[in-house]
């Protein structure tokens, strides 16, 4: 199929209005949510499942950045960890010592990463873990921890300690939106939902602004269900790969991702189908639309690859090019820049002529804060999609002014 002629792609499927309403989750272009789901108060928790927060200094100026969240009962659990081969602490106790399958609580804080801070770092993990488990009258194991923030700072430990204590006192059903906020850091607004379908809710917490670049995952997800579920690392694998993992902000993989999916099984039923991926791509888009600075969100979609790997990385090469991200931030129609990043992914390759023919780059410069973007290459059958944000002023200024 090399070398074949490329078509036309497709026209962009209709766009939505755009909206930011606050009382509205799922309401994407790109979300398709099974029919007859009911939003919920976004602060309540799956039933089952309670949580809470507080401030312990980390980020100073009384802002919350501590939360542990936790069943009443025994549950089952999948848990997605980052790639990055400098891991930080939390990631590398939970990968290392949790039941994956049987994780029942997390202690979550913002403001330090916990990450390259060696072996101090892995005891101060431990201690959290371990102060949680006590308050909460669990084994250690069934126990995660999660942290962000900035990276190679030690943590100071009692005043985390003397919050994981008070929180265990104080864990609500209707917590979620504090637990939400106390896990963000440039985050500019919280990520967090509550819905209901055919008797089963699905509840969701998240944090994510930059150094968004999916590994196994991205950023930090908690998800909670009384659903039953066969297979809950292969439902987490599945939902995540259509959604984290198919995001970029700036190209960077934290050294801190997790997702946590827990699940009761008190509702007697399964997961409706689509209804964990819904959520779980809106919480992506929501990531990436709150990208440091971020003002429009774009797809882009690669067909007609020779292979999957090099429609992933085509897809990718546009996304991360910071002349694709600004031409999308300034609603400029240049789609030679994205004809300029599919050839540097393919460098060395035999290419048919990527013409205004070839690239469908019309919304680039539309008016919607969702743009499609299509790259027909004419080379194969296989196709890959990524979402991106993106860049203008603002992501060099919060970057800049980051620790000073």
């Amino acid at each position: 199929m090399r070398g074949r002629a490329a078509a036309r792609p497709q026209p962009a499927p209709e766009a939505k209005p755009s909206s930011r309403r606050p009382d509205v989750f799922l309401r994407s272009r790109w979300v398709d949510p099974p029919e007859g789901v009911e939003e919920l108060d976004s602060a309540r928790l799956a039933p089952g499942f309670r949580a809470a927060a507080g401030a312990c200094g980390l980020k100073g100026g009384g802002r919350t950045d501590l939360g542990l969240i936790a069943a009443d009962e025994e549950v089952g659990s999948a848990i997605l960890l980052t790639r990055n081969a400098f891991a930080a602490a939390p990631v590398r106790v939970c990968r290392e010592e949790c039941e994956a399958d049987s994780i029942q609580a997390a202690v979550v804080n913002s403001g330090n990463a916990n990450a390259a801070t060696g072996e101090q770092g892995l005891r101060d993990a431990r201690a959290m873990r371990e102060r949680a488990a006590e308050e909460l009258g669990l084994a250690a194991d069934r126990v995660a921890i999660a942290e962000t923030g900035v990276i190679g700072v030690p943590l100071e430990l009692e005043p985390l300690l003397a919050g994981i204590s008070r929180l265990g006192g104080e864990l609500s059903p209707t917590a979620g939106a504090e637990f939400a906020e106390a896990i963000m850091t440039t985050d500019r607004w919280p990520k967090l939902c509550a819905v209901r379908a055919e008797g089963v809710t699905v509840s969701a917490q998240a944090k994510g602004g930059g150094m968004i670049q999916p590994g196994l995952a991205t950023a930090l997800c908690f998800v909670q269900t009384d659903a039953q579920v066969d297979d809950l690392q292969e439902a987490l694998h599945s939902a995540a790969g259509s959604s984290l993992e198919r995001i970029t902000v700036d190209g960077q993989m934290s050294t801190n991702d997790t997702i946590l999916l827990q699940a009761s099984g008190a509702a007697g039923r399964p997961l409706p189908p689509g209804l964990l991926e819904a959520v779980m791509l809106q919480l992506a888009l929501e990531i990436v639309s709150d990208g440091e600075g971020a003002t429009r969100v774009a797809r882009v979609e690669v067909r007609q690859a020779a292979d999957a790997e090099e429609a992933e990385g085509v897809a990718r090469a546009i996304a991360n090019s910071a002349l694709v991200k600004t031409a999308l931030y300034g609603r400029d129609s240049n789609w030679g820049r994205i004809a300029q990043a599919a050839g540097m992914a393919l460098a060395g390759e035999p290419l048919p002529e990527l013409g205004a023919d070839a690239i469908d780059a019309a919304e680039l410069g539309g008016e919607s804060d969702e743009a499609e973007i299509a790259v027909a290459l004419g080379r194969g059958e296989d196709s890959a999609h990524v979402f991106f944000c993106d860049l203008n002023y603002d992501y060099v200024r919060i970057n800049a002014e980051y620790t000073t």
